[in-house]
């Protein structure tokens, strides 16, 4: 606390936009990063978030996969059991991931490590507590390490470990003998 208070007071001898920033650095290190409020749940592995300009973000998570829910008429229709087997699963990691989202007063923090091609922020999503959402989802066994995009996690020990957890316990997808990954079912299904 104490260094922070010298670096407000030191801020208090700067100017214009030096100032600004060094307050901003010294409320961050007080008050934690901001909090994005969560507009919506896309799925499993995708949220809506506002800042604070008011503009919609969409936040694909970093390190995982989620199984899929059904887009379009034909997938919602599916008598496939593959599809429903998919969707199913995807469902229940939407709704643990809305269950989570409303643990955190439907706040999230974000540590934005790229875009995707669809021009979504992939990011590594927190509660406001810290709670770090990829690895309680990997835990359970509702979503898995997405080894294709893995170096682009910054957190991937937290999630490589969580996963070996949910195989060992057979948790989720890796009790389900049926389950075919997100990425092999989405290939699957061009």
């Amino acid at each position: 606390m104490t260094r922070t208070r010298t670096l407000f007071q030191n801020s208090l001898k700067l100017t214009g936009a030096a100032a600004l920033i060094l307050s901003l650095v010294a409320c961050e290190a007080i008050f934690g990063p901001p909090t994005y409020p969560v507009n919506n749940v896309s799925d499993g592995d995708t949220i809506n978030v506002k800042d604070d300009g008011g503009k919609n973000i969409s936040v694909r998570f970093a390190c995982v996969d989620a199984p899929e829910i059904p887009h379009t008429n034909k997938e919602k229709q599916s008598k496939k059991t593959a599809d429903k087997n998919q969707f199913q699963w995807g469902f229940k990691a939407q709704q643990r991931l809305q269950e989570l989202v409303k643990q955190g007063g439907d706040r999230v923090r974000l540590t934005i490590t790229d875009t995707d091609q669809y021009g979504r922020k992939v990011s590594e999503v927190r509660l406001p507590d810290g709670t770090f959402v990829q690895e309680v989802l990997v835990k359970e066994g509702l979503v898995l390490v997405y080894r294709e995009y893995i170096k682009d996690c910054p957190s991937v020990a937290i999630v490589e470990q969580a996963e070996a957890e949910a195989k060992k316990a057979r948790r989720g997808v890796w009790r389900d003998t049926k389950f075919v990954e997100p990425w092999d079912w989405r290939s699957a299904s061009k």
